[in-house]
């Protein structure tokens, strides 16, 4: 598959089949997350690998009940260990750094014939109590990763002529 394949066929996947994630595909998706750029090559994240089930379920109900979230067989929750970081343009490098990578993980899923869905409704304090993160850490996200029970599909974008300006802003 090549990458605007994966792309196109990249969806939030919401509800997960109970069939393990293999672990070379487990790998393979790490390891896009490891090979991401990141500011002045910093690579200031952790990503914590969640199988065990009760650890799930805990986190699904941190994700603000979103049940979904434990359902999934893997969980990986992305940290970064430096959030203090601020890029000159005044954007936290962290928060960029860990996008790319996280990105790189969906993507890499895609390819792998499974299914994620960013989450970014869940209780910071909760979460970092249930993974033992030091708390001047910061949790970006946590990744649901699992094969996608078939169903609905598809995704609104707007039209590229909505997004797109030349020049300047317009």
């Amino acid at each position: 598959m090549n990458v605007m394949e994966a792309i196109q066929k990249r969806q939030s996947i919401r509800a997960y089949k109970d069939t393990p994630v293999p672990e070379d595909k487990l790998n393979r998706i790490l390891e896009a997350a490891r090979l991401a750029p990141s500011a002045s090559n910093r690579q200031s994240w952790k990503f914590i690998v969640v199988r065990d089930a009760s650890l799930r379920t805990e986190l699904g109900k941190a994700a603000n009940g979103q049940r979904f979230v434990g359902e999934a067989p893997v969980i990986i929750a992305a940290v970064a260990t430096e959030p203090k970081g601020i890029m000159s343009c005044g954007v936290p490098r962290y928060a960029v750094d860990l996008a790319i990578a996280i990105e790189h993980m969906v993507l890499a899923a895609v390819d792998e014939g499974l299914g994620t869905c960013w989450i970014g409704a869940f209780s910071q304090e909760r979460v970092k109590e249930l993974l033992q993160i030091p708390a001047d850490y910061q949790v970006v996200t946590i990744l649901p990763l699992g094969y996608a029970v078939p169903g609905e599909s598809g995704k609104f974008r707007k039209k590229i002529d909505e997004i797109v300006c030349y020049d300047t802003y317009s």
